[in-house]
């Protein structure tokens, strides 16, 4: 299966998340939070063909690492995957927007400049602000909404751009997250687990949870396990052969 948004780095051991991908033929996105992480996480997946490595500045950070954004542009033609990025409008973080948008704005560009990128976005009580910034980058890439929490009308403004989205176990708790996953197209959704921030009966999410995912989707699908399955790898093949 796939997770499509997963901090390998960020597990107390890194090395046995990958093991366990590798044993049961996950796909694994794996993003990262600054760009002086991605070196050091890529090199963990070496030899690995089902996980690449993600260049990212996560937003909840963008203003204490500005000065990395040359590092990004230096680091940018290595990887055809940029995340986790984005904007965060959380009450704690909201003083902070004006430099995570400097960070957003250059990384989009930055993209556009190397042929475009496929994307692992942010966008927490800054939806609408993700959707007017990416409508300015069209040439950035294709992006993918991670854990999207907007109104149904934003989400239909995203379906509407184009952009993707990946559904993980903490969205598909709330009734109001499984209303939204409704509405998504179901070729444009793909999985996700957020690990190891997500907690699944006390202990971090593993991509291997992606199974639980598949299962509650093919319940708000009204699918069956296998149309479902299907449907994702379809989603996700697509993906990956974007010409990015």
């Amino acid at each position: 299966m796939i997770d499509f948004h997963c901090h390998i780095d960020l597990y107390p051991e890194p090395k046995k998340i990958i093991e366990l991908s590798d044993k049961f033929g996950i796909y694994v996105l794996s993003v990262t939070t600054t760009p002086k992480a991605w070196t050091k996480t890529n090199a963990l997946s070496k030899g690995k063909n089902r996980i690449r490595t993600a260049l990212g500045l996560h937003p909840q950070i963008a203003h204490e690492r500005l000065n990395e954004l040359a590092l990004f542009d230096l680091l940018i033609s290595e990887t055809k995957y940029v995340g986790e990025v984005g904007l965060d409008g959380s009450p704690e973080l909201k003083q902070h927007l004006p430099a995570q948008l400097q960070a957003f704005e250059h990384i989009l560009n930055s993209s556009s400049r190397t042929g475009g990128k496929i994307f692992s976005i942010h966008s927490r009580k800054a939806e609408d602000l993700v959707l007017d910034t990416l409508a300015r980058f069209p040439d950035a890439g294709v992006p993918v909404l991670h854990w999207f929490s907007g109104t149904k009308k934003q989400l239909q403004r995203a379906i509407d751009m184009g952009c993707w989205f990946s559904v993980g176990p903490a969205m598909l708790r709330s009734m109001s997250g499984k209303s939204l996953v409704q509405q998504m197209p179901k070729d444009r959704v793909l999985m996700e687990s957020d690990g190891p921030f997500v907690k699944i009966s006390n202990r971090a999410a593993l991509p291997t949870d992606t199974e639980l995912i598949k299962k509650e989707l093919a319940l708000i699908w009204a699918l069956t396990a296998k149309e479902t399955e299907q449907i994702l790898l379809n989603s996700f093949s697509t993906i990956c052969k974007l010409g990015y």
